[in-house]
């Protein structure tokens, strides 16, 4: 997420993204003069960079490249409750456009400022750190809590509907699965023949579910791919960049299975705290097919064949 990738000359630009005058007055208002930017990963939607203070600090800053919807207030709100939740390390929200803590005018642009974490090499502590952390932070809510958010966010730069629902699999379905099969059945990316299959997932959910009423409802990450993990260079494993609401603690190892797994370390350590239930492995592909999909709806390409083989895979 914050690896340099070569510093920038003048202190106010990120090669090809000019970091706007407005943003970094709200920046040097939190945090005082900012002497240096260098352009760091990270922004794999909006450009991104580590900021040089004049006290020696560092800071992560990302912001839009042009103006448009705020997505980083539901984010930096998500990277709180994570931190508070406790578990597992989250960078320290240091302020974004709209809090109401300073000058927040970016001429329109959203703005996120975080805490800088020096990256570090992942290591078998690490992953194992990692693995026990993410478990005591999928420790479960109160008995009745409902799945789903304060608000609605982002998955990437895709809705994230967090409506209230009756029961976990009916929101599974309702606002996860179905707003994105329908996203990718209007641009065509999937097949009219689909409908078929998704009218029987519907009814089926339920039974494919179960065993999450034994686990209870949790507060998940929510786009816990391998790149939203960053080892610091003292081995200490952060989350970043979340979708975060109330769910089912499988969500998020289901998707680091699909996108990044830690390996065989991880899932013992998670498992050492937190015991997976019988049936994970069906349930798995159940909560695979979001983010399948999501793939669908950015990316296309082969994402479309792939979401169908685990939806039919789910089905069997």
């Amino acid at each position: 997420m914050f690896g340099a990738s070569g510093r920038v000359g003048g202190g106010a630009k990120v090669r090809g993204h000019p970091l706007p005058d407005r943003i970094r007055r709200a920046v040097e208002a939190r945090l005082g003069p900012v002497t240096g930017v260098r352009r760091v990963g990270g922004g794999c939607i909006d450009p991104a960079a580590r900021i040089d203070l004049a006290d020696g600090d560092r800071a992560f800053l990302k912001w839009a490249g042009e103006p448009g919807v705020d997505r980083y207030g539901v984010e930096a709100r998500g990277l709180r409750a994570l931190s508070e939740r406790g578990g597992v390390a989250i960078p320290r929200v240091l302020g974004f456009s709209g809090d109401g803590e300073g000058p927040n005018d970016g001429g329109g642009v959203p703005w996120l400022l975080l805490e800088w974490v020096e990256p570090g090499r992942t290591t078998d502590r690490s992953v194992r750190s990692l693995g026990a952390g993410l478990a005591r932070l999928h420790r479960s809510l109160p008995v009745g809590t409902p799945p789903g958010w304060d608000e609605d966010g982002w998955i990437a730069t895709l809705p994230q509907s967090n409506g209230a629902e009756a029961d976990w699999p009916t929101f599974w379905f309702r606002q996860r699965i179905r707003p994105q099969w329908e996203r990718a059945r209007r641009t065509g990316a999937l097949p009219p023949e689909s409908e078929s299959d998704m009218k029987a997932l519907d009814v089926a959910l339920p039974e494919v579910l179960e065993g999450w009423e034994a686990d209870g409802i949790c507060l998940v990450h929510g786009d816990l791919w391998g790149g939203n993990v960053l080892t610091a260079d003292d081995g200490t494993p952060y989350l970043v960049d979340p979708a975060v609401y109330r769910g089912h603690r499988e969500v998020d190892l289901a998707m680091l299975d699909l996108f990044g797994s830690p390996g065989p370390l991880f899932q013992e350590a998670y498992r050492e705290v937190h015991p997976l239930r019988h049936g994970y492995e069906r349930r798995r592909m159940a909560y695979q097919l979001y983010p399948l999909l999501v793939h669908v709806n950015l990316f296309g390409g082969g994402y479309g064949n792939q979401a169908l083989r685990c939806l039919r895979a789910v089905l069997d």
